[in-house]
């Protein structure tokens, strides 16, 4: 029973925010009483603590799983970006800002363990696309990472991208484009227009 908790709760926090979702609709929403919700979760801390690690644990796994396959490294990225947007869903009710500014200390522990494991994949990924000519040989890659993680939580701060100017497909469709035209070498260019053009 806390796994389903955990994975509804998940799910409608994504779609209506992590602040906008009570206890009572997810007791609702799983057709159980409130009670037998706080027999699992003490309170909403814990239970947003908890999906906000379950949704991590899921996208690390799938990403691992993308990196895993060892395509070239600008294809790597699209489809990294692709399949967070698409299990993220869509943002409208921006969770993530809620989460940091109503759960601070879920989203501190979430956006360490977040940038943990993206400076670990960056890095592997900056590796093997100068290693095939794609990206420039000059990059300093901690500089590169650091850069790319913050900019990925900016995008999501509606007090700088306000949802009813950008939408986050967009956001993080700019951002990569962005990443990579500063990194990519003539022969990284080519395969951005490729991509672009498929998409």
């Amino acid at each position: 029973m806390e796994e389903q908790i955990v994975q509804k709760s998940s799910e409608m926090f994504l779609s209506i925010g992590f602040k906008t979702v009570t206890m009572d609709d997810i007791a609702n929403e799983l057709g159980i009483s409130k009670k037998t919700l706080y027999q699992y979760f003490s309170n909403k801390n814990d239970l947003v603590y908890s999906c906000a690690m379950y949704l991590f644990d899921f996208i690390e796994s799938g990403v691992d799983q993308i990196c895993a396959k060892s395509q070239n490294p600008i294809e790597e990225l699209y489809e990294i970006k692709n399949y967070v947007l698409q299990h993220l869903k869509n943002e409208t009710s921006s969770p993530f800002y809620q989460l940091q500014k109503y759960f601070p200390k879920t989203f501190q522990e979430l956006t360490a363990k977040q940038f943990e494991k993206m400076q670990s994949c960056m890095v592997t990924n900056l590796q093997k696309g100068v290693q095939m000519g794609l990206f420039r040989e000059d990059i300093d890659f901690e500089f590169v990472t650091r850069l790319y993680y913050k900019a990925a939580i900016v995008i999501r701060d509606q007090d700088v991208f306000p949802l009813d100017k950008f939408t986050l497909p967009q956001l993080e469709k700019n951002l990569l484009d962005y990443h990579l035209r500063a990194i990519v070498t003539p022969k990284g260019l080519e395969i951005i227009h490729q991509l672009n053009q498929q998409n």
